[in-house]
């Protein structure tokens, strides 16, 4: 009977332990594009001059965005502070697409990346966090 039991556990581990790393490196992908943007933000805004002015945007504001785009990359890095990073993520994610929506750029290549970076901040941390598994169970 417990050869039985230990056959049905290995699978279940050695799954969950993929999918750990799946949505550690999932979590990690957002993080690093993340601080690249926060990081241009701060010390390169020149490279990011055409996007700021097509969408609208000042160039004085990298030195307000960029450190909030670091701010939200910390927090979602920090596993206790997760899930308020990926909130704060997934809104900043959320006016980034508004912006290209509103000046007509429906399906950018902008919006498209931001669309994906946020489906992989949840999509990392729901494999990565059983509290976030039990709230919103996929599969019974």
């Amino acid at each position: 009977m417990s050869e039985t039991i230990n056959q049905h556990q290995v699978p279940k581990t050695m799954t969950l332990n993929r999918a750990l790393w799946a949505g550690r490196i999932m979590s990690a992908f957002v993080v690093i594009a993340l601080v690249a943007d926060g990081t241009i933000q701060l010390f390169a805004p020149a490279q990011i001059a055409s996007m700021l002015q097509e969408t609208g945007f000042a160039m004085n504001l990298t030195r307000i965005v960029g450190p909030i785009i670091l701010a939200c990359a910390i927090l979602y890095a920090i596993p206790t502070t997760a899930v308020l990073g990926a909130i704060l993520v997934t809104g900043f994610l959320g006016g980034a697409i508004c912006a290209h929506v509103r000046v007509g750029e429906l399906g950018s290549p902008p919006e498209i990346i931001s669309l994906l970076l946020g489906v992989l901040t949840w999509g990392g941390l729901y494999l990565r966090d059983p509290r976030i598994r039990a709230i919103l169970p996929l599969i019974h």
